[in-house]
């Protein structure tokens, strides 16, 4: 039985934390990284809830899965977590928080 409304989705929930520590998390970067990846790491980081939220009430199994594909892809380019641990924006701990939320 789907459920009425997308705040009922335990995946959305646990998106809406990733959401609120990734952009807690890029706060931190530098400046000079405000139009690269602060930018494509909190544009990653929002696609995912949002596209499980437009799935929600899309009509058709294959539609509604495209969404859900999306929103994998935008888990997957959520890399920039590696990147950002590599450059030494965030720490380990952040990198595994980040992580386990995904």
């Amino acid at each position: 039985m789907e459920s009425q409304s997308f705040n009922d989705l335990v995946m959305w929930r646990k998106e809406r934390s990733f959401v609120l520590q990734g952009n807690k998390c890029i706060k931190k970067f530098p400046d000079f990284e405000l139009c690269e990846l602060t930018s494509r790491f909190l544009k990653a980081v929002v696609s995912i809830p949002a596209n499980i939220v437009e799935r929600h009430k899309k009509k058709g199994k294959i539609n509604k899965l495209r969404f859900f594909n999306i929103a994998q892809s935008s888990i997957e380019e959520c890399n920039y977590i590696i990147l950002s641990k590599y450059l030494d924006y965030i720490n380990v701990n952040i990198e595994i928080q980040l992580n386990s939320l995904i």
